[in-house]
């Protein structure tokens, strides 16, 4: 009898041991499983900022979060809701510049429908996240309306899913589209907006609006913050005149 209950209480005591294994093993594994879940949630939620629900907007049901549509022409809002049926895969990085509220995704390339979905990157200049010369495009009527208001000393922030590089305008300048020198090549780090301007001039506008920020480790040059009297207006490489950015 003795010995039949010393066999119960000792499998007993393995099965408990197996319950604890057990337990232990699977809150291991839920662990992992859960902070697979935050990471995945972390850039998810960089992402949403980067590819907002059109639910969210002042004045627009397709305005994306985090963005003043109020100064987008209706043109323009409209072309942003038909971008919306599209799948154009994940944005390259969030541009953000406080002093406007604008916070956009950067997606790759600079055609009709990259533009009104987003500001895209300028074929041949260094990507968000790396060195040098980043060159970025946006409607003047959408995105890069706001850039109007940007000036010497205020901050740009430009995120990927691994960095975050951060800037301070250096120059605002007027420039005629063929101008290609702006998105030359640079040691340092370097962000350029292309947009076209006048702002609000009917039909294709003559001019680039070109807003040039530097890392805020780089020391800054010796440039003028306003358009260069005497200089001829230019066009950038691809800066000024990429596919779409005529409206």
């Amino acid at each position: 009898m003795s010995l039949l209950r010393s066999n119960w209480i000792e499998r007993c005591l393995i099965a408990f041991g197996i319950a604890l294994l057990a337990f232990a093993g699977g809150a291991r594994l839920t662990g992992e499983i859960q902070k697979q879940r935050d990471l995945k949630r972390f850039d998810a939620a960089l992402l949403s900022a980067a590819m907002p629900s059109p639910a969210r907007v002042s004045g627009s049901p397709a305005a994306p979060q985090g963005v003043d549509m109020s100064l987008w022409s209706p043109e323009r809002i409209r072309a942003y809701e038909e971008s919306l049926r599209k799948d154009l895969g994940t944005p390259l990085a969030v541009l953000s510049i406080p002093k406007i509220g604008l916070e956009a995704p950067v997606l790759e390339g600079t055609d009709d429908l990259t533009l009104n979905r987003a500001v895209g990157l300028i074929e041949g200049t260094a990507r968000p996240g790396e060195n040098g010369n980043v060159g970025i495009a946006g409607h003047r009527d959408g995105f890069f309306r706001g850039l109007k208001d940007v000036g010497a000393g205020d901050a740009i922030e430009m995120r990927t899913l691994s960095a975050r590089k951060r800037y301070v305008v250096e120059s605002v300048r007027i420039v005629s589209p063929d101008e290609v020198r702006v998105l030359d090549p640079t040691p340092s780090p370097v962000l350029t907006l292309v947009t076209c301007f006048p702002f609000y001039f009917v039909g294709s506008a003559p001019q680039r609006y070109i807003v040039r920020a530097v890392g805020r480790d780089a020391a800054p040059s010796m440039r003028p913050a306003g358009p260069a009297p005497g200089t001829s207006p230019a066009r950038t490489r691809k800066e000024a005149d990429p596919p779409g950015i005529e409206q």
